[in-house]
């Protein structure tokens, strides 16, 4: 059969009424270009400046189809998808904020306001749980760049040519992939990458990261792709590719010059027995409320790839669990299915997103409640950290004592994973390490295992 199979019995289906996507220019702002964005002009002189200060230290970047068709600007700053992609004053600890807003109101040159910017960063624990000690693979002791293996089963690569984005999350935990060569993972070593897959047949599944690994030209993400179809490769099962396009860039799979060849790639994977699984990043559900949107999801699954759903819960944004049941049913509704709620993570504007652990895991609790079963693949919350992906799976009395339910969905350990543990309860705690073991443990189960995979490091 024709490679183009799926997406000839999608144009086919006389019950799918196809819209008309119009081509659009892809237009893009970043921190320079702030006055630029007309739409912005209705924001007070004082808050732009705040957010010019906001945007030399952390990474901005925005496209015309984002805040002409998602943001409704008649409800900034408050709009979801506005405090998503235009930075805010308290994103910065008040300190930073004033050393940065001190230097750009008085004479300064660029050098030093980058000075200063790289200087923040590194208070920001740029690198979260072990990613540039512990989670970089080694061939004869040697690094190689562009690569992650945490989990015994899952590879990470980072191509070169897709470490940026369509825009930019203002929480996004890979901001330093954006801010500098330094604090960069990246790689367009599509030799290395297959030689180390080929050896380490263990692994089962490949995820294609970034940045946005959609920004890239399709010859660009072919090149590091069909060569898996080869039999040395009959290992990996599984090919992810995490994005954020199809919301924030939906033209890509629709009216962007090799979008076709993009359809007719993902069709060939699977036709060769990979699953492949679109690792779409939704935070609300007024990101899918476009036709050019819609389409681009119904393009998608007609080659045969699946598009599972994930979002960290986030302060001013989705911290609410009637958006998060609003989310999960339009994504069922569009044929994707909800995979993660996120606890947003310990790097970056944290301190703006971050929500205590009980509160977080009270909106997952009751966003489940309002959802049919359908809609109930969903995990979480769960926090990424050093040790491995630990669910909050609630807060309970046990023994007379308050505690937090603990338990790893995955771990650098694969015995650790689906072990129940416990914490003391802390209303406070926003994060793994902030917790203590409960029932006057000393340590959690974990922690001299952990620490020796750390030293070893």
């Amino acid at each position: 059969m024709a490679l183009t199979t799926y997406r000839e019995a999608y144009a086919a289906s006389s019950y799918v009424q196809q819209p008309v996507i119009t081509p659009r220019r892809f237009k893009v702002y970043q921190h320079r270009q702030l006055d630029k964005i007309e739409a912005l002009k209705r924001v007070p002189d004082d808050i732009r400046f705040e957010m010019k200060v906001v945007a030399n230290v952390l990474p901005f970047r925005v496209n015309e189809y984002v805040f002409n068709e998602l943001i409704d600007w008649e409800n900034v700053p408050n709009d979801p998808l506005f405090q998503l992609t235009f930075p805010q004053k308290d994103m910065l600890d008040p300190s930073a904020f004033q050393r940065m807003a001190d230097l750009m109101s008085g004479k300064h040159t660029t050098n030093e306001v980058f000075d200063l910017a790289t200087q923040l960063r590194q208070e920001m624990n740029p690198h979260p749980a072990g990613q540039m000690q512990m989670n970089v693979p080694h061939v004869d002791g040697e690094p190689l760049p562009g690569m992650q293996h945490k989990y015994r089963e899952t590879v990470l690569f980072f191509p070169a040519q897709g470490q940026y984005c369509h825009s930019y999350c203002t929480f996004c935990f890979r901001w330093a992939q954006f801010v500098g060569k330094a604090t960069r993972f990246n790689s367009n070593d599509a030799d290395q990458l297959h030689r180390y897959l080929a050896q380490h047949k263990e692994v089962t599944d490949l995820l294609v990261t970034g940045g946005d690994p959609m920004v890239m030209r399709t010859r660009k993400l072919k090149h590091y792709l069909e060569g898996l179809l080869q039999p040395e490769f009959d290992h990996i099962k599984t090919i992810r590719i995490g994005t954020k396009a199809l919301t924030f860039w939906p033209y890509r799979f629709i009216t962007d010059p090799d979008a076709d060849e993009l359809m007719r790639l993902l069709e060939k994977l699977v036709r060769g027995g990979k699953h492949v699984s679109i690792m779409a990043h939704l935070n609300h559900h007024n990101e899918l409320r476009t036709e050019v949107c819609e389409e681009a999801i119904r393009r998608l699954r007609a080659t045969g790839a699946q598009i599972r759903c994930q979002a960290p819960l986030l302060r001013h944004i989705n911290d609410d669990p009637k958006v998060w049941a609003d989310m999960w049913e339009r994504e069922v509704q569009l044929g994707m299915i909800p995979y993660y709620m996120f606890v947003e993570r310990d790097t970056g504007a944290k301190r703006y997103f971050e929500v205590p652990l009980e509160r977080t895991w009270e909106v997952f609790q009751q966003a489940y409640q309002q959802v049919s079963g359908i809609a109930r693949t969903v995990r979480g919350p769960s926090m990424s950290a050093g040790p491995g992906k630990v669910e909050v799976q609630g807060v309970t009395e046990v023994a007379g004592e308050k505690v937090f339910a603990l338990r790893f969905i995955q771990g650098r350990n694969p015995d650790w994973v689906q072990r129940p543990f416990f914490a003391k309860y802390d209303p406070d705690a926003t994060w793994l390490h902030q917790l203590k073991p409960a029932f006057g443990e000393d340590k959690f189960f974990f922690e001299d295992e952990y620490a020796q995979m750390a030293a070893m490091d």
